[in-house]
């Protein structure tokens, strides 16, 4: 090893797999969305835009600065998530020929002052309470200027990776009720990863997935993890037990102990917060946190470890580590973890055979 450094390695033909596995949970009739905000989730939104853009039939993101990178990447759909906010940013989107989405009166009086109506899509809030229009307030501006327009109709579930929650029920119910008072040409779009696993009749005409083509769905091990974050180990140290380790002395040895201390922290973006007892790999064997994480390292016990020595690796997440234990073990999220790594480490993205 010339030079230590921790490693984010990025697998495309991981994500084309989980694409394939979740386009096989849809009807037929169902368009592919592929959303690829936030640098399509820490994975390099240029590179990934180019390996899947075969199998997709659109892309979502959030801000317009990705939407005109990704334009130059790809002829597809792509949809503005949140719309946009001022005129001038409209004349760029149209130029651009975005989709957008319109959640609030303030852009639909644009909408309106451009008398453009092409590839809208109007968000209904029925229930997340976060964007979207309410029912009434939506039929009043359907009545007045969309009976004749083509447009597809949104929503958003707040807990479609809870099957038995009530909110699930309710707000398809909603939903249904608003889009049976519409003409027979709106398009309908509400499923995102959990709603295709746990609600697949629910996938309509645009199906919109973002964590599950990454594998950080929780709950599904047929999608996987398509990272592999990683960093070697720099020393180990043999401590007796009742020893403390790392700030705040947190973690104390319960036996005598052997540990490991592996080049990354929380300014590499590993949450400080990890728990003691979190799993990760070395020598593809079970080690687990030891200690707080400080700025530049992590503390790992290795005590049963064969055979470990400094230059190993340990292996945070990986497709054969879920990127969904570490985050299911410490109440977070997988997005978080994906999209939190810093640019001191290592990115290598694996091209296609």
């Amino acid at each position: 090893m010339s030079r230590l450094s921790t490693e984010l390695l990025i697998e495309p033909s991981i994500v084309r797999d989980n694409i394939l596995e979740l386009k096989n949970q849809i009807e037929d009739k169902s368009n592919f969305m592929a959303i690829i905000k936030s640098d399509a989730y820490g994975h390099i939104l240029t590179n990934i835009v180019r390996d899947i853009d075969d199998l997709v039939d659109g892309y979502g993101v959030v801000r317009l600065e990705e939407a005109i990178e990704l334009r130059k990447l790809s002829k597809k759909k792509i949809l503005l998530m949140q719309g946009v906010y001022s005129n001038e940013d409209f004349l760029e989107a149209c130029e651009n020929s975005l989709d957008l989405v319109v959640h609030n009166s303030h852009q639909f009086e644009i909408i309106k002052k451009n008398n453009y109506f092409n590839n809208l899509w109007f968000k209904i809030n029925t229930g997340m309470n976060r964007l979207g229009f309410e029912e009434e307030e939506f039929l009043n501006i359907y009545k007045n200027y969309l009976t004749e327009k083509k447009f597809t109709l949104m929503s958003h579930l707040s807990a479609s990776n809870v099957p038995s929650e009530r909110s699930n029920e309710n707000q398809f119910k909603r939903f249904d009720r608003l889009s049976n008072k519409l003409h027979s040409e709106v398009l309908k779009s509400i499923a995102n990863t959990g709603c295709i696993l746990n609600f697949p009749d629910k996938s309509f005409d645009w199906v919109r997935v973002g964590i599950g083509i990454f594998g950080g769905y929780i709950g599904n091990s047929q999608l996987k993890t398509a990272m592999t974050l990683r960093s070697p180990i720099i020393n180990i140290r043999d401590i007796k037990k009742g020893e403390k380790v790392g700030y705040d002395g947190r973690a104390i040895a319960s036996k005598d102990m052997k540990i490991a201390t592996v080049y990354m922290g929380y300014a590499d973006g590993l949450p400080n917060n990890i728990n003691d007892g979190t799993i990760v790999k070395v020598n593809n064997q079970d080690a687990k946190v030891f200690g707080k994480v400080s700025m530049d390292v992590t503390t790992v016990d290795v005590t049963n470890i064969k055979n470990c020595k400094i230059e190993d690796w340990c292996v945070f997440f990986s497709p054969k580590h879920s990127i969904n234990n570490m985050a299911s073990s410490n109440k977070l999220i997988s997005y978080d973890l994906m999209i939190r790594i810093k640019s001191r480490v290592k990115r290598s993205y694996k091209k296609l055979v």
